[in-house]
């Protein structure tokens, strides 16, 4: 979780703007049930009446309220009112003085209506019980109000405070005050209140949404970004431990996974605790007292949870292998199309991708058909809690001691309580995979890289000669239990050929692959100049070569911009004596747009040989002081190698030249022929001389020219 919360520190300003947003809807979201209470048991059942005392009432009424109330009573509410028309009005109150009216004339307006239900001889013989005893019509009065406080307490202030109210509505009827009016000015008012708050939760969902969207895609921009640049600088060593359908799974899929989780967790899981807290405040504002009804539900929700993830949970892991399963044979196979079809094996490729494809779906199945239960489970567990709460309260309601109002608030706090944490269930479908899918971006970042610049990095001289040294050179391929090159000596000089020949799998490419450090030496040392490579910057290094590799590569483009690929300022003359020198003219000048014709990723609409002939002119337009070519001649016909050949001969003359090659014939007049064969030079010299004294050369040399060419040489 870590790993994926870490991406969000860039994005800090807006997450802040985010948590306020958030915080206004809570707000607005926590507000609405406080309405919806007050729209039944204010609006509805009181009529829009919302404190004890009248608006206005008859000086009747006003004089039978005060026969009830004490000295100090009747002074204060003398204050609160003032007479016009036979008619007693309240003055303009604050909130507290109404709130501390309410409290003070609550059981006297009770009294009040309790004695206007008494018939005349029932006040009558009320009258004269408290004559016969001669006690003060004031402590009178406090008995009778001790007792109704006794009967609060065992019928409910609720139901108490209602019946009051009651009172007030028939006071306000008897001096003229239109009911209806009020209770339809009182909802409307609600209602209007309640879709103000809407409207704001509805911008503030806006708002939150379009923040969490920019920093959930800042953030897969960033990661991407991040990866590719590791990546690139990959040796090949790091390259051979990851495989490319693995990395580009990485840095999409896995990805993905956590800019979606990233989305969703400002949106929903930042959401959730805010609601949830402020759910479990108003809960307990309501003084239901059922609280223990929310905890239980709380409990078998975690369970339930619990239950599924630690079924689930182990698939997402071994899902992602299986995503990067299936990419790695859909890659095989749209690679190597041609050859499949030239072998007729459709079908059995077609059996093997349907094999990791239903491997994948198997997996994921499972974990969707875990994940289906949650949903229902989670409702199921809602609408207990609805039918919980309502036995509850509706037994509480019985008893007085809660509106109908309340419970209704209770369910939709509830019922919000319960929505929080199904938004953290709800991800608990998203996270696992974005935890897996961090853990293996993390893998991929954390891998250290083999091959970097050193410290302090020396440099060429400005007329950089391009003489290679190889001194005791040995190298092992990592995790391999024995070296693919046994020390290794010799020089290349400028201005020569050094070329490279053995049988397959004798470390010829390995050992030029060395020279612009695509792997590092692992003893021994190769100088170039004098400097030993890994003194030097990988830029500066590989800025004086020229490679071209065993197998062409092209990038999607034009001509011109393959070739120039090294170079980016060559100008067309350079760029068109480049593909002359290579012999690419030959087909280039035969292509409607010449060097401005289309090159599809990865050379497809070219044949093998114009790929090689391309990628030599890219190495021939870097003008570098040093040139590889690793078996760069294979794809070519006689005739055109030995045209490459001498252009080369005349174009680099300078130059230090390396040829890795297979046929005799190519490297026959080389200045110097090393002969690799099981990762040790067994020869080294002219073809001339290595004829008398290489029996491996002379093995070459018979395998591939008849007796009569031999002997021509």
């Amino acid at each position: 979780m870590r790993k994926v919360i870490k991406n969000f520190k860039p994005f800090w300003k807006s997450i802040i703007v985010i948590f306020i947003f958030l915080c206004i809807q809570a707000v607005c979201d926590l507000s609405l049930p406080t309405y919806t209470s007050n729209i039944i048991d204010t609006g509805i059942q009181n009529k829009g009446i919302t404190h004890i005392l009248p608006e206005e009432m008859t000086k009747a009424d006003y004089d039978s309220f005060c026969s009830l109330l004490t000295k100090e009573e009747k002074e204060e509410l003398a204050s609160y009112y003032k007479i016009t028309d036979q008619i007693y009005s309240k003055e303009n109150l604050s909130s507290q003085e109404e709130a501390q009216a309410d409290e003070t004339y609550l059981i006297p307006m009770l009294l009040h209506a309790q004695m206007s239900k008494m018939t005349t001889a029932q006040l009558q013989a009320m009258q004269e019980k408290q004559i016969a005893s001669q006690q003060d019509p004031e402590t009178s009065l406090l008995q009778i109000r001790s007792s109704i406080e006794k009967k609060i307490e065992t019928t409910g202030t609720s139901l108490v405070r209602s019946s009051a109210i009651s009172q007030t509505i028939e006071m306000e009827e008897h001096a003229g005050i239109d009911l209806n009016q009020k209770q339809t000015s009182y909802l409307w008012k609600c209602g209007g209140i309640m879709l103000g708050m809407a409207l704001i939760m509805a911008l503030a969902t806006i708002v939150v949404g379009y923040f969490a969207s920019r920093i959930g895609a800042g953030i897969g921009k960033t990661i991407r970004n991040q990866m590719f640049e590791k990546v690139v600088r990959f040796s090949n060593a790091e390259m051979d431990r990851f495989s490319t359908a693995s990395l580009i799974t990485r840095t999409t899929n896995d990805v993905q996974q956590i800019q979606l989780v990233s989305t969703l967790l400002l949106r929903m899981i930042a959401y959730a605790p805010i609601l949830g807290v402020g759910g479990v405040i108003k809960v307990w504002q309501t003084g239901a007292g059922m609280g223990w009804v929310i905890g239980l539900t709380l409990l078998v929700l975690f369970g339930f949870v619990g239950l599924l993830m630690s079924i689930a949970m182990p698939k997402f892991k071994i899902m992602q292998t299986l995503v990067d399963q299936v990419n790695l044979v859909a890659r095989e196979i749209l690679t190597g199309l041609s050859v499949i079809r030239a072998f007729g094996r459709e079908q059995k490729e077609e059996e093997r991708f349907d094999q990791a494809n239903k491997a994948l779906t198997k997996t994921t199945l499972f974990t969707n058909r875990v994940m289906t239960f949650m949903m229902p489970g989670m409702m199921l567990i809602m609408y207990g809690l609805t039918i919980l709460i309502m036995w509850v309260a509706s037994h509480k309601i019985d008893q007085g001691v809660m509106e109908v109002g309340t419970m209704t608030a209770f369910i939709t706090y509830a019922m919000q309580i319960v929505l929080s944490f199904l938004m953290l269930s709800v991800m608990s479908i998203f996270l696992p995979r974005a935890i897996v899918s961090a853990n293996r971006i993390d893998e991929v970042d954390k891998t250290a890289i083999s091959i970097v610049d050193t410290k302090t990095p020396q440099e060429l001289p400005a007329e950089t000669k391009g003489e290679l040294t190889f001194s005791h050179v040995s190298f092992r391929y990592p995790n391999a239990n024995e070296d693919v090159l046994h020390d290794i000596n010799f020089t290349a000089k400028p201005g020569e050929i050094t070329a490279i020949i053995g049988s397959t799998g004798c470390g010829k490419s390995t050992l030029v692959q060395l020279i612009p450090r695509l792997y590092d030496v692992t003893q021994g040392q190769i100088l170039l100049d004098g400097i030993s490579i890994d003194q030097l910057s990988l830029h500066t290094l590989r800025a004086a070569i020229g490679f071209v590799p065993q197998k062409g590569i092209l990038f999607s483009g034009t001509i011109a911009s393959n070739i120039s690929y090294g170079n980016p300022s060559a100008s067309l003359e350079e760029i068109q004596e480049a593909a002359t020198v290579s012999q690419a003219m030959e087909f280039i000048s035969e292509k409607e747009n010449t060097f401005d014709s289309e090159i599809s990723q990865g050379g497809s609409n070219v044949s093998g040989g114009q790929k090689q002939r391309l990628a030599i002119a890219r190495a021939i337009a870097k003008k570098a002081s040093i040139y590889i070519f690793d078996d760069s001649f294979s794809a070519l016909d006689v005739k055109t190698d030995a045209a490459v050949r001498k252009a080369l001969a005349k174009k680099m003359k300078e130059s230090t030249v390396l040829i890795v090659a297979q046929r005799i014939s190519t490297i026959l007049h080389a200045d110097q022929i090393l002969v690799i064969d099981d990762g040790k030079i067994v020869g080294k010299g002219t073809h001339q001389s290595l004829m008398k004294e290489c029996e491996v050369y002379q093995q070459i040399a018979e395998s591939q020219l008849s007796q009569e060419e031999l002997q021509q040489l």
